[in-house]
């Protein structure tokens, strides 16, 4: 008779069989080469590599090698050598094999990208700054040299968000907070929107449950009334297509949860105040003999008789791509209910490499050769392989130089021959002149747009033609960083930084070194240490600098001061174990290993303002969603978790957070920050404190308040208990009628 673990196992033997019979049947129906042998071998020496191997969430190892093949396969549509590569990817870290028993056994090809993956295994960032930095430049590396190495990575992040549930919480955070700085950019910049949009959501719905939930439940109410609004606006629109002879799919595309609450955050902004949830999008065939890119523009004259169409409003992305390849054409319409609807008319083709980016690229120049080239992705990468040759000591600036090619909207702009540039939008004169050249961006004085003369930090704009004016004189100076824009021209303008600064502080060393043998004093670290100490620096490197540059001369204060440190350091030895008793006791200082970070942090009102720094640069609250995070100072600071800084310390020290919860009884206030808007009148400010001090009787720390023609914006510091103070104070501001917008500004 069979026993309940040999009938489980036969269950999941049953399923695992399964879930390859189907990646095979999708991978047969594609329109790539039919290499199902080799596909076979590497399922049967990944299942028996990973053999007794289980998740987190229970099920067999193997399953998770085979749903990373499955979204490589059914939902980027890469071929035979991407699907083997992603059932091995685990197989060398995970197990005693080696990238050349896969070189032995699947080829040169697969061994590079198995090895590629294994490179980057696990979270693209470790505990330290120089790892994480190493990591990801590993990672970028790894694209640069076949970018089907980075699909199969975001494959397996995709996978591993989904199943993120069976992790611990701060797991959680880390790993979303990864997942929304890093891999959903770098998805979007390849073209997997549908991607990019499920890694966003995933993510959110880990770091904000509740307001993931609030949103999906307003879109669940507000769905019958969308529905109506979509049949009445397509009907007209698809008789029209039927008239002209089109094959065609008209699809509802409902605004992300995510892109919903990013943009009230941004904009400050109610769910309800939002107008484009509901667009519409034209997936059509081009009629027989037809051009695509002009069926687009057929179809847009064609609404243009239905609907009024927004002037400000069209985008062509048709004659003019996105940098991620994405091609469409996008108006607004308005509906006969007043409302503004976006539609997107694209062909089957653009709408495939909507989806699938630069794998449907590959596919249709080279339907035979996985190694097709796309020309827009080579010049973003060479742009990658150019700020990876000068890299950046500082992990954090190091990926936020890289993020901000990932997101970037594009204008185009004219140099003086008429040649077009793409850049991306808000970018500056300066960043056009690195765009083109390193030497015109360190030299650079200005520019003339459209013939007139402009300051270098001039906003471009699309259309504008832009002659770069340059001299020998010039040099890069620091206040660029300002307003450079592009990953490009705030590396390059670091890098020249970079390079004055280690001329300043050789000039430093020698300084120090000269001072340090003439008071006959070692080059011991604790001496320098004490040196920077007195002068209230943070490291040695600014101390050389400000050596260097001269606004520290070595004297009287520093030799007192390592003469000081000897005569501390002979006392040392010699307190007594009640002294060091004592002075334990007294800094009484929780280390992170004695954290247990499979539960929350417990904000309560006896250890909140003992335990824990409240973050400034996000004014945390009782009621807000928080994490923790355990500083170089060993200090935990709390921070909300849509805060930036916290988005940043996730990616970065993820292995330092730490999942908390209020449990305060309103016995503490705390300090937040309120913005009004409104239209300006006799006793206005009058109004706003009445409602505050009198009738909510909460403390004023500071207002400020700015009046330019008529319209007034003020900005007041308010003593609050919880986050219910800040909705009631702010629904008691919006109902005054002067008043016409009220904000928590964090």
């Amino acid at each position: 008779m069979e026993t309940n673990e040999e009938k489980r196992r036969m269950e999941e033997e049953a399923e695992i069989s399964a879930t390859f019979q189907e990646i095979l049947d999708i991978y047969l129906a594609s329109q790539h080469r039919r290499k199902v042998e080799i596909i076979t071998k590497a399922f049967n020496f990944a299942r028996q590599a990973h053999k007794g191997v289980r998740r987190h969430s229970g099920e067999p190892y193997i399953m998770h090698p085979l749903a990373v093949a499955r979204i490589v396969c059914a939902e980027i549509g890469l071929g035979s050598t991407s699907i083997c590569a992603a059932l091995l990817h685990d197989v060398v870290e995970d197990t005693d094999y080696t990238v050349e028993d896969i070189r032995n056994l699947f080829g040169e090809k697969i061994a590079q990208i198995v090895d590629g993956l294994t490179k980057i295994s696990g979270g693209v960032f470790g505990t330290q700054a120089s790892v994480q930095a190493e990591n990801f430049k590993k990672l970028l590396l790894t694209m640069s040299e076949d970018i089907r190495v980075i699909l199969i990575k975001i494959a397996d992040r995709l996978h591993n968000m989904r199943t993120l549930s069976f992790m611990p919480v701060n797991k959680q955070y880390k790993i979303a907070g990864e997942t929304l700085y890093i891999y959903a950019p770098i998805a979007y910049r390849l073209g997997l929107s549908r991607i990019k949009t499920e890694l966003e959501n995933l993510s959110f719905r880990y770091e904000h449950p509740e307001e993931y939930e609030k949103i999906q439940k307003k879109l669940a109410k507000t769905q019958i009334e969308r529905d109506q609004l979509y049949n009445e606006f397509i009907t007209p629109i698809r008789k029209e297509l039927d008239a002209m002879g089109f094959t065609y799919r008209i699809m509802g595309r409902l605004k992300s949860p995510y892109s919903i609450w990013n943009k009230m955050q941004t904009k400050h902004i109610a769910f309800e105040d939002i107008y484009d949830i509901l667009a519409v999008r034209i997936v059509f065939t081009p009629r027989e003999g037809k051009d695509e890119n002009n069926e687009c523009f057929n179809i847009y004259i064609a609404l243009t008789k239905l609907y009024n169409v927004h002037p400000d409003r069209l985008r062509d992305w048709v004659n003019k791509p996105r940098a991620n390849g994405y091609r469409a054409l996008h108006a607004t319409f308005m509906s006969k209910r007043g409302e503004w609807i976006e539609v997107q008319m694209r062909s089957e083709l653009m709408d495939e490499i909507a989806e699938k980016g630069v794998a449907a690229h590959w596919k249709y120049k080279n339907r035979d050769n996985e190694n097709g080239k796309d020309e827009q992705l080579d010049d973003w990468l060479h742009t990658i392989k150019e700020i990876l040759d000068d890299p950046q000591p500082n992990a954090l600036d190091f990926l936020d130089t890289i993020k901000l090619n990932l997101y970037a909207t594009e204008i185009f702009v004219f140099t003086p021959k008429g040649d077009i540039m793409t850049m991306p939008q808000n970018c500056t004169a300066l960043d056009l002149a690195y765009s083109i050249h390193t030497f015109l961006g360190n030299h650079c004085i200005g520019a003339k747009v459209n013939h007139k003369l402009v300051p270098m930090d001039h906003v471009l704009q699309s259309g504008d033609q832009v002659e770069i004016l340059t001299s020998n004189s010039q040099h890069v100076q620091a206040s660029w960083l300002s307003f450079a824009t592009t990953a490009k021209a705030r590396a390059k303008i670091q890098a020249a930084l970079r390079r004055e600064q280690r001329k300043i502080q050789r000039e430093g060393e020698e300084k120090l070194n000269a001072f340090l043998e003439k008071e006959e004093m070692a080059n011991f670290a604790n001496n320098i240490e004490k040196i920077w100490t007195l002068h209230k620096l943070n490291d040695k490197e600014e101390l050389l600098t400000a050596i260097g540059n001269g606004t520290i001369v070595l004297g009287e204060e520093d030799k007192e001061a390592l003469l000081g440190n000897r005569k501390r350091r002979f006392s040392f030895f010699f307190f007594n174990k009640e002294e060091k008793k004592e002075e334990k006791t007294e800094n009484n200082v929780t280390t992170f290993e004695e954290i247990d970070r499979k539960h929350p942090l417990r904000l309560t009102d006896d250890n909140l303002q003992k335990n824990y720094i409240i973050a400034e640069c996000c004014h945390p609250i009782p009621g807000d969603d928080v994490l923790g995070y355990y500083d170089e100072e060993k200090h935990i600071v709390i921070h909300k978790r849509q805060c930036p800084v916290a988005d940043r310390l996730k990616s970065s020290h993820g292995d330092r957070i730490l999942s908390a919860q209020w449990e305060t009884h309103r016995m503490h206030e705390f300090v937040v920050p309120i913005n009004i808007k409104g239209i300006d009148q006799i006793g206005v400010i009058n109004q706003i404190t009445e409602i505050t001090s009198q009738q909510m009787n909460v403390n004023i720390q500071k207002f400020e308040f700015e009046n330019k023609n008529g319209v007034f914006e003020c900005n007041v510091w308010l003593n609050v208990r919880d986050v219910n103070d800040v909705e009631l104070l702010c629904n008691k501001l919006k109902k005054l009628e002067c008043v016409k917008s009220v904000a928590r500004n964090d």
